[in-house]
């Protein structure tokens, strides 16, 4: 029988132990014969050196992977039982992971085009990201920005987007002018709630390190070492994109996201994000990666009733 103490340096130990220290509990039970005791910020176990040494192990891949998660939870202790946190794991490349949602589960891209994106990402500060609904272009850029915010690699999150009605009437929607715009930014809201806690969500919102705000706020700003997403660029015109890509600070990245098929200008025409493609399709560091129908990856009725209205929209041009 041996005995060894463990000091958790430069980390919270709840961060580890988990709510109710599941997650410690979830680690002790593959290991029946270990005695393990947490005090604070120490781990004092008593047992076989072989136990100690895999135990040992097996916390420090925990605290690796707490270093590239907002919060660990049971399925991570699995994870690394399964042979799947491994050095590599959080290197982004094809299929790597790029966050983990609130419930554990890994968000990595899903088809070829979203590990486009992915790379596209690391090698450029501007990327284009153009295709039809549904096909993660949004929630893949917010998932990069979580990781990139969680990494320490940017110092604030910033999601913008046109407060262009589809169909609807910004004036008729009740209450003040925040109350108006938020319908226009759930679905940004909707992102980071997958992966963000909630109460963690609410704190970096009120302390500014993640901003969720209409274009026209963006004017006058200079945006350093911040990932700032545009979504729905099609209902900007040409001067709304310039102002908004002249933004872009040190140490930044900028992602501009939208769909050429679902402009809600009064005027289509007057819709500059393939104009803005265009104009800067030539400059180093800015990548366009294009989406289309087979990279639906919502339910799969939504691919057919995209490819349904295309027809139609066709004949009728």
């Amino acid at each position: 029988m041996s005995r060894n103490t463990i000091r958790l340096e430069a980390i919270d130990p709840l961060e580890i132990y988990g709510a109710a220290n599941r997650n410690l509990e979830a680690l002790c039970s593959y290991f029946p014969e270990l005695k393990v005791v947490a005090r604070g910020n120490e781990i004092i176990l008593e047992g076989q050196d072989k136990d100690i040494e895999e135990f040992t192990a097996k916390l420090n891949m925990l605290i690796v992977r707490r270093q590239h998660k907002m919060n660990i939870t049971p399925y991570d202790v699995e994870d690394i039982f399964d042979g799947e946190c491994t050095p590599d794991r959080y290197k982004i490349s094809g299929e790597s992971v790029i966050v983990h949602g609130n419930d554990g589960k890994p968000i990595k891209a899903r088809n070829r085009t979203q590990q486009e994106m992915v790379k596209a990402y690391f090698e450029n500060d501007l990327i284009f990201a153009v295709g039809p609904a549904g096909t993660g272009k949004t929630y893949i850029a917010i998932a990069l920005a979580v990781r990139a915010l969680k990494n320490r690699e940017i110092k604030r999150i910033i999601l913008t987007r046109p407060a262009v009605e589809a169909g609807e009437r910004l004036g008729f929607l009740p209450g003040d002018l925040k109350d108006k715009l938020d319908p226009y930014l759930q679905p940004l809201y909707d992102a980071l709630g997958d992966m963000i806690p909630a109460k963690r969500l609410q704190e970096f919102m009120a302390e500014g390190t993640i901003q969720i705000a209409p274009l026209a706020y963006m004017r006058g700003r200079t945006l350093d070492r911040a990932c700032v997403i545009l979504d729905e660029a099609q209902n900007t015109n040409l001067g709304q994109l310039k102002m908004f890509l002249t933004r872009m600070g040190c140490d930044a990245k900028f992602i501009v996201t939208g769909d050429a098929s679902q402009i809600d200008l009064p005027n289509k025409k007057d819709s500059g994000l393939i104009k803005g493609i265009e104009l800067t399709r030539n400059i180093k560091g800015v990548s366009t990666i294009i989406f289309k129908n087979e990279d639906i990856v919502r339910h799969p009725l939504v691919s057919k009733i995209v490819k349904a209205f295309e027809k139609a929209e066709g004949k009728e041009g």
